[in-house]
């Protein structure tokens, strides 16, 4: 890669999971694509994430369809996703043969960069995903969820990027969730990476506590290749800092970004109608706007503690939230350290809540938290407190394999179990990884109700 910064910008997908809850609509995008795809990104990151559960369950959309109909609007530039790793975009270890279908598909329908990660930065989680993305021709981009940690150190991390470039990764992610990579750490860490490892280095991070404009600005210094930022209406606060910031900032340097500004205007104003939108609409809060740098102390990622207040109001115990974001690190350290990112952000955090408002430590544990202290997870980072795992789990043996290699092939059940309601293969796919939320989509899908029927429905219902 010559020496300028590159470019990807996640206004189709991060921006809008992190401050509208994941609810842009495709005709929001098309609009904006000719424009977009003129300015010279590296990558548009568009789908995977929550964008495939939220198209079908709040959108009445086709993920596939989507993600198609972007490709044919974006001929120019590299599509990107986001994929859990094992769990593909659900909350769920899947079989290999689910995974090479998923990644397949997603290759075959558009997507060019694939993404992938692991909540516990186990390896083994990859391996399925990474050989699919290389079988199908994608590009594969394996991230570090990186997080603060006695265990977690640069070296860990640098070992970590080693081991994944020998698994084939094309490109290494530092993947920063929740805006912990402060920018002088940003410096030393991409500095370490550019010497351990021959693949370009990309850095996602977040403007949570108000640090990641500095961060993408240290990262570019110490030789970065890529950074993740988000055109201006969706920018900062839980989403990426902004792109015509970073651009402007390097124009004229060494690192200067080629991008040209007044494009990158030109496409913020159809954004900005999207977002003012979005604001009406109430989905757009403006809290996720303000700097909150109880994250640097809690490590806790925006999303997360919104979760975890609602989760209060519901127990009428909001008093107990401070009580809760202490308790927060003591189940981080007993469970081993995991990077707090979905599903252990949640699994982590509901533990906490449980463990305050029963007024005794892990008196309930929830199967999720179960889940991670027998191993189903994988292999968490650090010493699991023993203490804490008999009482969860007694005499349960722990799963020291790779976890999928527990799991028999399952894509022909799924085929067989949608036969019904799906369509094509996609189509199973998508019952696979959200076999409720994809039983009444389909079906809806197929068999639109007339505007008399709606009418009529809407009757119905009012008497009710």
């Amino acid at each position: 890669m010559a020496n300028k910064l590159y470019i990807t910008d996640t206004i189709l997908r991060d921006a809008h999971q992190s401050q509208a809850a994941t609810r842009m609509r495709i005709e929001d995008m098309l609009p904006a694509c000719e424009i977009l795809d003129s300015i010279g990104y590296w990558s548009l990151e568009c789908w995977g994430g929550a964008t495939f559960d939220a198209c079908m369950r709040f959108l009445k959309e086709d993920p596939w369809e989507r993600l198609r109909k972007l490709k044919a609007a974006l001929p120019k530039t590299k599509l990107q996703m986001l994929f859990r790793g094992q769990n593909i975009l659900g909350y769920k270890h899947y079989a290999d043969d689910v995974v090479d279908a998923f990644c397949k598909k997603s290759i075959e329908n558009g997507i060019d960069v694939v993404r992938v990660f692991d909540a516990l930065n186990d390896v083994r989680n990859l391996e399925q995903a990474m050989k699919s993305i290389k079988k199908y021709g994608g590009i594969c981009e394996a991230a570090i969820s990186y997080t603060v940690s006695p265990v977690h150190s640069d070296e860990y991390f640098v070992k970590l990027a080693k081991t994944m470039e020998q698994m084939g990764a094309d490109v290494i992610c530092i993947k920063d969730m929740a805006n912990l990579l402060l920018p002088m750490n940003a410096y030393q860490l991409v500095k370490k990476l550019k010497a351990a490892v021959n693949v370009p280095i990309h850095l996602h991070t977040h403007n949570t506590t108000g640090t990641g404009d500095m961060t993408n600005l240290m990262a570019a210094q110490a030789g970065v290749d890529i950074v993740d930022t988000a055109l201006s209406p969706l920018a900062n606060g839980t989403a990426q800092p902004s792109t015509e910031a970073l651009v402007a900032t390097l124009k004229g340097t060494d690192r200067d970004t080629g991008l040209d500004l007044g494009k990158l205007s030109d496409a913020a104003v159809h954004f900005r109608g999207v977002a003012n939108k979005l604001k009406a609409e109430g989905i757009l809060d403006p809290k996720v706007l303000n700097v909150d740098t109880n994250t640097l102390l809690y490590q806790v990622p925006g999303g997360m503690l919104s979760n975890l207040l609602s989760q209060l109001k519901q127990a009428n115990a909001e008093d107990k939230y401070y009580e809760v974001l202490e308790e927060i690190p003591r189940v981080r350290k007993d469970f081993g350290y995991p990077p707090l990112v979905t599903p252990t952000s949640q699994i982590v955090g509901t533990q906490a809540v449980m463990n305050v408002l029963a007024g005794e430590r892990y008196k309930m544990v929830p199967k999720e938290s179960k889940g991670i202290l027998r191993g189903e997870y994988g292999q968490v980072p650090g010493e699991v407190n023993e203490e804490v795992r008999r009482k969860a789990i007694g005499d349960d043996e722990v799963i020291t394999c790779r976890p999928a290699d527990l799991i028999a092939p399952e894509l022909e059940k799924y085929c067989e179990e949608a036969k019904d309601i799906a369509k094509s293969a996609e189509d199973v796919l998508s019952y696979a990884l959200f076999p409720q939320v994809a039983s009444k989509f389909l079906v809806e899908r197929d068999n639109p109700v007339k505007e008399e029927d709606e009418v009529r429905v809407l009757y119905v219902d009012n008497q009710a």
